[in-house]
């Protein structure tokens, strides 16, 4: 028996097929081959259109059933992984108005500080452990007096989750998750936070109905089945957005242990009991294992301009393999001889209070540094970012106890690992697992054996660990000058 996952990504659509009884990987694709677009049609704007989402659903589906060679039949249970924060509106019949506003754009930056303003920091931290900030709610804003003909049409609001959810099973519905990541789930009454959609002039009749995870969240109807190929009949089980599954991905659920990410953005996601925000830098979301009597929360530091930044220099210097150019990059030595990359180009950061601030090639001499320099000090200006926020997360109260990463494309770089790893003195564990994977391991977790799930992780994944390096003063010295040329630009914007 086999239960599969999903993980909805703004770059691709991935899907992971897993046996039921260990968690072992049958197989994990990704749809499109190459990357989904992001339709940017201003500065600062990133949308995509949700039927597409589905449509690779579909197609990753068929194909992971006959890669695997597979009887469809016996997969018993469906779990969701997705990009978080982004607004999905339907019409009464459930189809979309316009396209997804996604996670990262920046269009309702000020309409959350108005009214974090407005309705007071004490409430908004106390009850939402956040600022309304640049998430759902204030992107549904947004729509309401941007695009008002369209709004008056809204039958229900959503995340991209939800709607792969609806398109499985014909049902709307949400997470209390889900909620927690638009800012819209009141923590101190435990319920949704209706006051801030009341003063966003929202009707609260928007609000999709809330399911619990590692529960019967609604089965596969007769037209998802003809449509994706899986059995009709079969249940979601599980639902959660990028990060907090792929802390769960790696076996993040209790305080003090981290999740982190090297993708297109940066995370640090750390697990942590429930108290209230403090920092506006430092966002607090619904764990996957949140309960009442146990609440964890996962404190989550974005860092938006990540990956992206490397993928850039790959795609306009030559594509050449990212194992190449980290070869190139490790002939160069540490600080990337006063070459400093600040590698923010990719919208509002939350570490800096939603400035934009943009990347940044600085001490550049074109006598002496070629595109080895470029690379490695792209490599060291993520990781410094990767430090930065850590110090954001500390002064957010976060224990730190042990971190653990999955094997992708800047964590299998050994300069940005062990730069991390010595920066900030904790061991960094890595995985080979995925969010898609996740999710269709959590499809079991209907059992509540946390145990018996972290024990797979371990043995199915474990790869490496890099412990931090004894010499690291030139790491220190590196990331000092680095900090200071950030601070002079953030004193500019």
């Amino acid at each position: 028996m086999y239960y599969i996952g999903y993980d909805i990504g703004s770059s691709s659509v991935k899907a992971a097929l897993v046996e039921a009884e260990t968690g072992k990987k049958i197989i994990v694709l990704n749809e499109p081959q190459n990357e989904m677009e992001i339709l940017s049609i201003h500065p600062d704007w990133a949308e995509q259109d949700p039927e597409i989402w589905w449509q690779h659903i579909c197609t990753a589906t068929k194909r992971a059933i006959k890669e695997a060679n597979i009887d469809a039949s016996k997969i018993q249970g469906i779990g969701i992984s997705y990009q978080m924060h982004g607004l999905v509106i339907v019409d009464k019949e459930g189809a979309p108005l316009r396209n997804s506003i996604i996670w990262c754009d920046s269009r309702a930056v000020e309409i959350g500080n108005k009214a974090f303003s407005e309705i007071g920091e004490e409430k908004c931290m106390s009850h939402l452990l956040n600022s309304p900030g640049n998430f759902t709610a204030s992107k549904l804003k947004w729509v309401k007096e941007n695009e008002p003909q369209l709004y008056s049409k809204i039958a229900k609001y959503m995340l991209p989750g939800d709607y792969i959810a609806l398109k499985l099973t014909g049902e709307v519905t949400t997470t209390k998750n889900g909620l927690s990541e638009g800012m819209l789930w009141d923590y101190k009454e435990n319920k949704v936070a209706d006051w801030l959609l009341d003063y966003y002039g929202i009707d609260q009749s928007m609000t999709p109905k809330i399911v619990e995870n590692f529960t019967n969240q609604g089965v596969v109807t007769e037209k998802a089945s003809a449509e994706s190929g899986l059995p009709a009949g079969i249940p979601i089980v599980y639902r959660a957005g990028d990060q907090p599954n792929n802390a769960l991905s790696l076996n993040v659920l209790n305080p003090g242990e981290v999740a982190a990410t090297g993708g297109t953005s940066g995370v640090f996601y750390a697990v942590s009991e429930m108290s209230s925000g403090k920092s506006t830098r430092v966002n607090n979301f619904v764990h996957v294992n949140y309960e009442l009597e146990t609440p964890r929360v996962g404190k989550l530091l974005n860092i938006n301009g990540a990956g992206i930044q490397y993928r850039w220099l790959r795609n306009n210097m030559g594509n050449e393999s990212y194992e190449a150019m980290n070869e190139k990059a490790s002939n160069i030595e540490i600080g990337s001889e006063g070459v400093v990359v600040i590698p923010f180009g990719n919208g509002a950061e939350r570490m800096f209070n939603n400035k934009t601030i943009g990347t940044h090639f600085l001490n550049l001499n074109l006598n002496i540094h070629n595109s080895a320099h470029l690379f490695r000090a792209s490599l060291e200006g993520i990781a410094f970012s990767f430090v930065y926020g850590m110090e954001c997360l500390k002064d957010d109260n976060a224990a730190i106890n042990v971190i653990r990463a999955g094997n992708d494309n800047l964590f299998r770089s050994e300069i940005f690992s062990n730069t991390v790893a010595t920066l900030i003195g904790h061991e960094i564990e890595i995985y080979n697992t995925t969010g898609a994977v996740g999710a269709a391991r959590a499809v079991g977790l209907k059992d509540g054996n946390y145990s018996k799930f972290g024990a797979n992780v371990s043995d199915n994944d474990h790869v490496m660990t890099f412990l931090p390096l004894h010499n690291k003063e030139p790491y220190e010295a590196a990331y000092k000058k680095w900090k200071q040329e950030l601070e002079l630009i953030l004193t500019t914007k």
